[in-house]
């Protein structure tokens, strides 16, 4: 990890930079996964807008919400990357879930490679969703435009759960059915030592995939993209925070789990054998996989991190490696002794 602290600050500020100087009102920033991109302009004629203006005093601690991530500084959106894997990281030392047998440290460098590959990605690619979310918010299209008489914090809230369900939820579970996308999707699977820095652990490949969805979540919804910054800093911290090899209080965690997804499920999601590894595909809120009945629980003493098809560690920890699964010839799942099922993909 220390080694590449340099790199992504280069990254984060450099980058950072072209963006650095907060643009005037009616200017967005580019979430692009919180990946640092250039602010062309942004629409600012919404029926939303006036109705902040008209607002009681919830609407106006909106409006200064609304207003900090639609001009939210470089180095802002560089500490709640940086800060969020620093916090877990902590607390996963201090009160760990597993005593893991790795080294912390070489297992961050691999995963905070593909934490900079996705930023590069999203980087390059930022420009489409700027436009996207432009074009929407500009011509009146998308759902959110129809819905733009709710008050702002019932209609940002409806915009951060169809992101959420559309640009996690269910791109998550297209590709543990779609045997072309889990082949990219997998390497996220492959880590047996599972920590808040495994968030970030994609393949270059899953990067552009989940890109797309995020575009096509901003075309259906039409969210604007202090929107869109709003939700992506919610995502980076819940998944460091879910990923984390921490457990919380059984009592706790039921009741934090009706809303957000937390450790204890989503550790599940990571065991190697199904049908768990296809369940609990939450990503910021938990209320998707309760009605579409992919929510489960386990003892989190039974779960065996790692996924069955590549169980050896030079088939898991090594980045070229890694880099090569999605073209490597399809292994099928096996069955675990939890599993319980024969289904495959």
């Amino acid at each position: 990890m220390i080694t590449l602290v340099p790199a992504l600050r280069f990254v984060t500020l450099n980058l950072g930079d072209r963006i650095a100087t907060p643009p005037p009102p009616g200017r967005g920033i580019s979430p692009a996964a919180m990946l640092y991109s250039p602010s062309p302009r942004q629409c600012t004629n919404s029926r939303w807008q006036q109705n902040i203006h008209n607002s009681s005093s919830t609407g106006k601690s909106m409006e200064s919400i609304i207003n900090y991530f639609a001009h939210i500084p470089s180095r802002d959106r560089s500490l709640i990357l940086a800060g969020g894997i620093a916090l877990f990281w902590l607390l996963e030392s201090a009160q760990p879930l597993f005593r893991l047998p790795y080294r912390k440290w070489r297992h961050a460098a691999l995963n905070l490679f593909f934490t900079l590959t996705t930023i590069i990605i999203n980087f390059s690619l930022a420009t489409l969703l700027l436009r996207t979310s432009n074009w929407t918010v500009e011509n009146g299209w998308g759902l959110l435009s129809a819905l733009s008489g709710l008050p702002v914090v019932w209609w940002t809230l409806t915009g951060l759960l169809g992101l959420d369900l559309i640009a996690a939820y269910a791109v998550h579970w297209v590709q543990h059915r779609t045997r072309p996308l889990w082949r990219f999707h997998l390497i996220h699977h492959t880590d047996t030592c599972v920590d808040t820095t495994t968030a970030n652990r994609h393949h270059p490949g899953e990067s552009v995939i989940r890109f797309l969805a995020t575009l096509i979540a901003v075309a259906i919804l039409g969210a604007p993209m202090w929107m869109i910054m709003m939700y992506q800093a919610l995502s980076v911290v819940t998944s460091q925070f879910n990923h984390a090899n921490i457990q919380l209080p059984a009592r706790l965690d039921r009741l934090l789990s009706l809303v957000i997804v937390t450790p204890n499920m989503h550790h599940i999601h990571h065991h190697q054998y199904l049908p768990q590894t296809d369940t609990n595909y939450g990503n910021i809120f938990a209320i998707w996989d309760r009605p579409f009945g992919t929510f489960t629980t386990m003892r989190q003493a039974d779960i065996r991190y790692g996924i069955d098809t590549y169980p050896q560690e030079r088939e898991h920890s090594h980045l070229l490696t890694l880099l090569a699964i999605p073209f490597q010839p399809y292994r099928p799942p096996t069955t675990g002794p939890t599993a319980g099922t024969t289904q495959s993909r």
